[in-house]
């Protein structure tokens, strides 16, 4: 079970750091937000749509109160996110929100859910917060807004996960219906801000419909497979998904012409590591 969370975790990874890079090259703000997560909550409506006739989940007030919360707490996160890429590095955003949510994660499952990692685990999970943190230890001059949203950011992971192991292991609320409604939430949340300036947000479907369809589809993918582990194993073994920050790090490097490269090696491997230690652990 630990393995196949593992392998779950590494697969959101890919598709996490992939739709960052689309999201970090677009510079999109609400209204991207907003126009992605329609295409989010139309190609996952079926799907979400067949699980219910098939399985016949219950869903009741919690459920539903816990989709509510999950769309207000990823709101903060896409923002807060998507403000640090507009303020500064792929390179340095990714790494610092990433490895700081699996650490407040873990330390949240610990407290709140009475986990108990094993120290092979934990070391694992130290070694990948460790290797995320030093891949932004180059910092430019100007980049201290940058580096906060990306703190900021870091908390919101680590509510959202929290908040979510609990619907999806907690009360047995199915993921990809979990995902659907929390998604449908968050573009209600959004509406009233975006329908206003909706020539805006037609504007950017015509102009970025590939980007807008390829964030809308990696997005929710990712975490799908996140709330699958979720559902099969402890909070802290989220850390797996942390592979994402040197995958989004590469691409900042490689992609984006973004500097640090020499610095980052050690940290990648650290990483790396960790991932052997959560699976041993």
């Amino acid at each position: 079970m630990t393995v196949t969370a593992l392998v779950l975790m590494v697969a959101s990874a890919v598709a996490h750091a992939a739709w960052n890079y689309i999201a970090k090259r677009r510079q999109g703000g609400p209204i991207f937000l907003w126009v992605f997560n329609g295409v989010s909550v139309a190609v996952y409506a079926p799907l979400a749509a067949a699980l219910v006739v098939l399985q016949r989940p219950a869903l009741g007030w919690a459920a539903i109160g816990f989709m509510a919360g999950s769309a207000a707490l990823h709101l903060a996160y896409f923002v807060l996110l998507l403000r640090g890429y507009a303020a500064g590095d792929l390179s340095l955003v990714y790494p610092v929100a990433r490895s700081t949510g699996p650490l407040l994660a873990t330390a949240g499952g610990m407290i709140f859910l009475a986990e108990r990692p094993s120290s092979v685990a934990l070391a694992g999970v130290l070694l990948i917060v460790g290797g995320g943190l030093v891949t932004s230890s180059e910092r430019r001059p100007g980049s201290l807004p940058a580096v906060v949203y990306a703190l900021l950011t870091g908390v919101f992971i680590a509510a959202y996960t929290i908040w979510d192991k609990q619907a999806v292991s907690g009360l047995g609320v199915p993921p990809l219906v979990y995902l659907w409604g929390m998604d449908l939430g968050r573009l209600l949340l959004l509406s009233p801000w975006v329908l206003p300036r909706r020539a805006e947000a037609l504007a950017t479907w015509r102009t970025h419909r590939r980007e807008v369809v390829a964030v809308g589809i990696l997005s929710p993918l990712a975490y799908l497979l996140v709330l699958t582990a979720l559902s099969i194993a402890p909070v802290y073994l989220v850390a797996g998904r942390e592979l994402g920050p040197l995958i989004g790090t590469v691409m900042g490097i490689r992609l984006l012409a973004e500097g640090g490269a020499r610095r980052r090696v050690p940290a990648a491997v650290a990483m790396v590591i960790g991932i052997g230690l959560l699976a041993a652990g």
